[in-house]
């Protein structure tokens, strides 16, 4: 079996960075904003069309070619209106959480590969601010990062409703950021390197890796979109869970929280919050461009008839591309499905995705080991008998017993006597006792104040 180093620390393309001049530096970092704020203004808008055209209405068609000026009036709006700040709120603390979100948004995308290596005025560079071998783990340390801004915006606001959707917010990115985290390790193992380039380049099949996945030969091109089919569609609920959208908006439910974490925000500091949400987008739909579409690399059906689609500057293309079609998912979930319970939500990143990722992973550690050590007559007969112990299991497994539903009598049976009446679980309200006796007597009853007269008086008189 062929050792593999993780972090590829010897392969050229991660010494293309070290060759880099200051400038050509600081061109690509220039670029990377520029293209953040231009996908971002491009978003607002593309969400914006897209819901309407889903919901039959228009959209914004007023500013701009088709309305596409829109989002642009707007962010040039919102830092020029009134910004109110509650007299209670931390003003140190206050101010400093949108930044530290916006830059952990920014930050993260320094290591998202865009292409190839490419030439700039005269000097060879790979399409990439930076790259290290531990890559991954920076975009998921500027991801946990990033929980600092939402937590401290909801307690720096002085208020309860911000307080309680920065608390919900905090606890839904770290719940799901696991199940993120361990949708990734599959990639780890597949690659054998934590490097986002070399990742990209693992799955352009130069036999990059030594794993031999149920027969997957690793000189063949293939996404791990494909080979890694749990991975990838765990991944996908992670990241919708990870960057509060619906229908896991849970933090930021109108209904509930007014607005969330951020409600007491206003003009520029409310645009910082906004742009970092859509700015996460981006970079968790430009991860899994990385991980599991390819990266930068063209589709197979593209390469097969075209050999240059894969050199100069067309791979920003098809980058770009991919990032656009994760973005629809986004934004056609939202137009979509309605907005789980918190419970619910709470209880499927829990004691769904995680265990469910926990097996996958086990299942991909078996079947490397079975690569190496079984031959491949005895390989396949241990695949059987591996399926076969985890369908007995999963059919043999106790159901879960339905709580009994109580009936309003008994609810209010049980309550102890002298206590707070306390609405039942299915918000059913059961009348108050002085209305029952009403209904029963036929007699008025006083309620708030109020005399309601029998069925044959209409009026109403002040007690």
């Amino acid at each position: 079996m062929k050792t593999v180093i993780l972090g590829a620390a010897q392969d050229p393309t991660l010494q293309t960075f070290e060759n880099d001049v200051w400038w050509i530096t600081l061109i690509k970092l220039l670029g990377v904003f520029v293209i953040l704020l231009l996908l971002t203004l491009f978003t607002i808008n593309y969400e914006r069309k897209v819901v309407a055209r889903m919901a039959v209405r228009p959209g914004p068609n007023q500013v701009g070619p088709k309305g596409w000026l829109q989002s642009l009036t707007d962010g040039l709006k919102l830092p020029f209106k009134e910004e109110i700040i509650p007299k209670t709120a931390d003003k140190v603390v206050y101010f400093l959480a949108p930044v530290i979100s916006a830059t952990c948004a920014f930050t993260a995308f320094s290591v998202i590969p865009f292409g190839p290596v490419v030439s700039i005025f005269g000097h060879k560079t790979a399409l990439q601010l930076t790259d290290v071998p531990v890559s991954v783990l920076v975009l998921l340390a500027c991801s946990s990062m990033a929980v600092y801004g939402v937590v401290l915006a909801g307690w720096a606001s002085g208020s309860t409703y911000p307080l309680l959707g920065g608390l919900r917010s905090s606890a839904q990115m770290i719940s799901y950021e696991v199940a993120m985290g361990l949708s990734i390790v599959a990639v780890f193992m597949t690659a054998g390197t934590m490097s986002t380039s070399q990742i990209v380049k693992a799955q352009a099949g130069n036999g990059a890796s030594d794993v031999d996945i149920l027969g997957w030969n690793p000189t063949a091109p293939s996404w791990y979109a494909v080979l890694l089919l749990p991975s990838f569609i765990i991944y996908c609920i992670a990241a919708v869970g990870e960057t509060n959208r619906a229908p896991f908006d849970l933090p930021e439910a109108e209904s509930e929280l007014v607005g969330g974490f951020h409600t007491e925000y206003s003009s520029f500091k409310f645009a910082m919050f906004f742009l970092a949400e859509y700015i996460n987008m981006i970079t968790v739909s430009a991860f899994a461009t990385t991980l599991f579409l390819g990266g930068w690399r063209a589709p197979a059906p593209i390469t097969s008839f075209w050999a240059g689609a894969n050199s100069g500057w067309w791979p920003l293309a098809w980058w770009l591309l991919k990032v656009l079609i994760l973005l629809f998912g986004f934004i056609w979930l939202r137009a979509t499905l309605p907005r789980m319970r918190y419970d619910q939500f709470m209880r499927f990143g829990w004691k769904v995705l995680i265990p469910v990722n926990l097996v996958w992973i086990l299942f991909l550690a078996g079947v490397r080991v079975t690569n190496t050590r079984v031959d491949g007559g005895a390989r396949w007969l241990v695949y059987i008998v591996a399926a076969v112990v985890v369908l007995g299991i999963a059919l043999l497994w106790p159901a879960s017993k339905k709580p009994r539903e109580y009936s309003i009598e008994e609810q209010l049976a049980a309550r102890p006597p002298g206590s707070f009446p306390v609405p039942p679980m299915d918000l059913q309200v059961p009348p108050s006792p002085r209305a029952r006796r009403a209904v029963a007597e036929r007699q008025p009853a006083t309620v708030g104040g109020t005399t309601t007269a029998p069925d044959d008086d209409t009026s109403d008189k002040e007690v």
